[in-house]
Formats: structure tokens, C-alpha cells, sequence
């Protein structure tokens, strides 16, 4: 591609002329990605600069530098205000701006994106779209399962996918854009039909640093999204709709004044029922999750769908035909006497919703096992802890994805969160926490293993290993 219609709509600050009709054969932005004949683009991360390796990219055989100031590389330069920007306008250049013939929904918030995506997905084939899909568990097109590396992609990748998608006929593309992605404009240029919010708890301080900087990251979305789905359920959406420069409709599972709101709730071991009530039109509603979680899952799926223009009776002949999510609340066959349900639980306030939902339809104990991550956000540990305990009948303290951290250092870090001991147990090693969970369950008890959700690994100093606890479960109790 001619540098020239690489560069359209983005604005460069110096002049160069002599180079806007030369090829380039690829976009790259990890000097370790280097290949000949490519642009190699300056971006500042958390730990790096690519500013610093610009010479390092010369040397592996990049054409051009774009940064945003001069480098110690002696290749000619194109310089633009910011970088990140201007890596998402090339990239969605180079693959022929497929965002402009797709219609994209976004959803943001700290809990519940995944869930919502796979149940829009699921409404809207429900309608004969096709639909494209791009999250935390997986990426799709139609049927088709693609890897994802991250809950939303960088750029390079993000466009390629898009392309792909332009490419097999897909109509809408509901994915999941995280407080990192707006912040690092890697969805800078997607025009969003709608944008979703969920609701903001405690998670990524380590890369946001204060709740308020977290907030405004999640805000940015409807600032670039025509229309707004907000949960008025939670406190934060105050500052979103105050902020937000699109059209705003609102969801409640708790009060009267929003647009769309629940009624006449159910709760069920295996699934909600309720009636969604929508300015002077009602339906019956099911969703195969428990939890109070689900019912705003639900309603905000909904709202997106009508939102798009489809009727509610539309939205809720999807909705009650549509499955659960791999990990989210998600209940195991065991053919035992107890329930246990697998969650990706993993901040305070998602621990807190999937411990509750199932205190309604309990029976027996409630036995919360968990862990932490480890390299990241600490200060989140012992409020889970205390949670845990509060929440719970038997809390088991175990791992998580501990990374390069010491596991035993932050099940200490938990443990200072926990006033009595005498209902709880540590077990560092995950394996043998979950089959002393199982060994010891009584009837009727529902075990929760929270925090690994849908992952089927762990991540500790050794690196990824293969951890699956569907077939660990399995494997103890056969």
C-alpha cells in the first residue's frame, strides 16, 4: 500500500512529500515484530517507549518511523500529535476500513461484559443477523471460533478481524471494550451504534490509580457512540449520563424511573424470570443464570437490542432462547447431591453478586473457594476476603493466576480481610483445595470456585500450565 493512502485522515506534522508514493507492506508497532518494508509505529506503553527502539526497528529492516518526535533512527520520519491514534486510522486503512460497513455495539463496565455480548449475539441471530463477536473468552464470527488474546485487541489485529468479518457477510459486531483499550485508543475510530455500561467496582487500580481515572476511562465510550444503554442500578452511571455527548436510555432491575425496568423477579437455582415493563409495553422474560446479576444482564441485553430499532417483543424472543456463558455463574453436572458452579469472579463486587444470587435459592451450605491474581491490583485482596467471609458459610482461600508473585504471600494478603478462622481453610494449590471442596460437601451444599470462569490455565512463575477445572471436577469425583 502507497504511504499516501496509508496516511489518509490522519494529520502529519512535518512535510514529506518525497515519500507519499512509495509501498510499505506492513504496520508494526512491537519492535520484535519488525519485517522489511514496514512502518514502524512509536507508541508509548506502561513499562516502554517504542520512541526508544526506533533504531532497532531500522536495523531489522523497517522502511518508515511514525512518532510523535524525532528518534535516533536516520530513516525518514512521519510525525503526528499521537501515535496511538494514528495507528488505528492506518491500520483500519490498511485493511480497507471495514468499520464503516459494520454496525457495532460496545459494552464497558468492570462485570458482565462477556455475559451481555454472547446474550446480544445469541438475540440477534435469534432475528437472522449474522453477527460478529469479540471478547475475553473468544473471538467469533457466526460459528466460528477464532483466539483472542485480549478482551479487546490492539489495532493490528482488531482491523484484521474486522476485515474478515466484512468479508463473510456479518452484520453486527458486538464486543467488549475494556477501560485499558479506551484509554490506549485502540477503538478509536469504531463508529458505535450503541454502547453499553454495566456497572464500575473495584478492579485495575494498578493501571488507573484512582477510581475516578477509572470512571472517566469507561466514560469515553459515549462519547463516541450514538446512543447509550446505561444501569441506573449503580452509582456510577450519574457521571456517565452527566458526561455523555450521545442519546441516553436507561435499565433498572431495582427502580421505577428507568426507560426499562423488571418486575415481579423469580429466582431459580438454574435460570430468572421476570417481566420487563418498557414505557407502556410489558413481555415475560427467562435467562438460563441465576443470580439478581442476570436479571440486570438480561435487561441491558434488552435495551441494547431496542436501542438498534428492534421491537421489545423482538429483544425478548431472543433473550428466552438464549444459553448461558461458559464461566459466567455457570452451573456443573456432577450427578451428586450438591450444586457447583464455576464464575470468573475476580474483583469485590463480583465476588459479592455471585456469593448473593445463590443465597436466594439455597438450601445448604454456601462454600466460596477463591484466590487472587497475583501482579496485580493488591489492594482489592482483603476486601475479598471479608466479603468471602461475610458472604459465605465455608470460605476456602486457595490460587489463582499468581504469576510471578509468591502464592503464599497473597493468600496472606487475603487472609488479613478475615476477622474469624474457624470457617475457613487454606489450601495454596488450587487442585487440592477444589478436591477438598468436593470431598467434603455436604447435601445440598453449592460450592462456588470462583475467579478462573472460563480459563482453562493457570499462569504462575513456570508460565501457562493446563488447568481446566470442569475436568478436575471430573477427575476427583470419578
Amino acid at each position: 500500500m502507497k504511504i499516501k493512502e496509508l496516511l489518509k485522515n490522519i494529520n502529519i506534522l512535518n512535510n514529506i512529500e518525497e515519500i507519499m508514493e512509495q509501498d510499505v507492506e506492513d504496520i508494526v508497532f512491537d519492535s520484535r515484530k519488525v519485517s522489511d518494508n514496514c512502518v514502524f509505529v512509536c507508541v508509548k506503553g506502561e513499562k516502554s517507549d517504542g520512541h526508544l527502539f526506533a533504531k532497532m526497528a531500522e536495523e531489522k529492516g523497517a522502511k518508515f518511523i511514525l512518532s510523535e518526535k524525532e528518534t535516533d533512527s536516520s530513516l525518514p520520519h512521519i510525525l503526528v500529535e499521537n501515535s496511538r491514534r494514528a495507528l488505528s486510522i492506518m491500520c483500519a486503512n490498511f485493511n480497507g476500513n471495514p468499520q464503516e460497513k459494520l454496525k457495532f455495539i460496545g459494552i464497558t463496565g468492570t462485570n458482565g461484559k462477556t455475559t451481555i455480548t454472547y446474550i446480544i449475539k445469541s438475540m440477534l441471530e435469534n432475528l437472522g443477523k449474522k453477527v460478529g463477536l469479540i471478547g475475553t473468552i473468544q473471538n467469533m464470527i457466526g460459528d466460528e471460533i477464532l483466539p483472542s488474546g485480549y478482551s479487546t485487541p490492539e489495532p493490528y489485529e482488531l482491523f484484521g478481524l474486522l476485515k474478515k468479518m466484512v468479508e463473510e457477510k456479518v452484520d453486527f459486531v458486538v464486543m467488549e471494550v475494556t477501560s485499558h483499550a479506551l484509554c490506549q485508543d485502540r477503538v478509536y475510530n469504531i463508529p458505535y451504534e450503541v454502547g453499553v455500561f454495566t456497572n464500575l467496582t473495584q478492579d485495575h487500580l494498578d493501571f488507573h490509580k484512582t477510581m475516578e481515572n477509572y470512571l472517566e476511562a469507561k466514560t469515553r465510550l459515549f462519547k463516541v457512540c450514538k446512543k447509550g444503554v446505561i444501569n441506573i442500578d449503580d452509582e456510577a452511571s450519574e457521571y456517565i449520563i452527566q458526561n455523555a455527548t450521545c442519546e441516553i436510555n436507561t435499565y433498572s432491575a431495582k427502580y421505577d424511573r428507568g426507560q426499562l425496568v423488571a418486575k415481579n423477579i423469580e429466582y431459580y437455582p438454574d435460570k430468572v424470570k421476570f417481566v420487563a415493563v418498557m414505557q407502556g409495553q410489558i413481555g415475560r422474560a427467562r435467562f438460563e443464570t441465576p443470580g439478581e446479576f442476570s436479571v440486570s444482564n438480561a435487561l441491558a441485553s434488552i435495551g441494547a437490542l431496542i436501542s438498534l430499532g428492534f421491537s421489545l417483543e423482538e429483544a425478548l424472543e431472543g433473550l428466552n432462547t438464549a444459553k448461558g456463558v461458559k464461566g459466567r455463574a455457570e452451573v456443573v453436572p456432577t450427578g451428586k447431591n450438591f450444586t457447583v458452579i464455576i464464575d470468573y469472579a475476580h474483583t469485590p463486587d463480583g465476588l459479592e453478586k455471585i456469593i448473593t444470587s445463590v443465597s436466594n435459592v439455597s438450601e445448604g451450605r454456601i462454600v466460596t473457594l477463591f484466590g487472587c491474581g497475583g501482579d496485580r491490583d493488591a489492594t482489592k485482596r482483603p476486601i475479598m476476603g471479608e466479603i468471602a467471609e461475610k458472604y459465605s458459610d465455608f470460605v476456602i482461600v486457595t490460587s489463582d493466576n499468581p504469576r510471578t508473585e509468591d502464592p503464599e504471600k497473597i493468600v496472606s494478603d487475603i487472609l488479613k480481610g478475615i476477622k474469624g478462622k474457624n470457617n475457613v481453610k487454606v489450601i495454596v494449590d488450587r487442585k487440592e483445595a477444589i478436591r477438598y471442596a468436593l470431598e467434603n460437601a455436604r447435601e445440598k451444599d453449592i460450592i462456588i470456585l470462583a475467579g478462573k470462569g472460563h480459563e482453562t490455565y493457570q499462569i504462575t512463575n513456570e508460565g501457562k500450565i493446563h488447568f481446566d477445572e470442569r475436568e478436575i471436577i471430573k477427575e476427583i469425583l470419578e
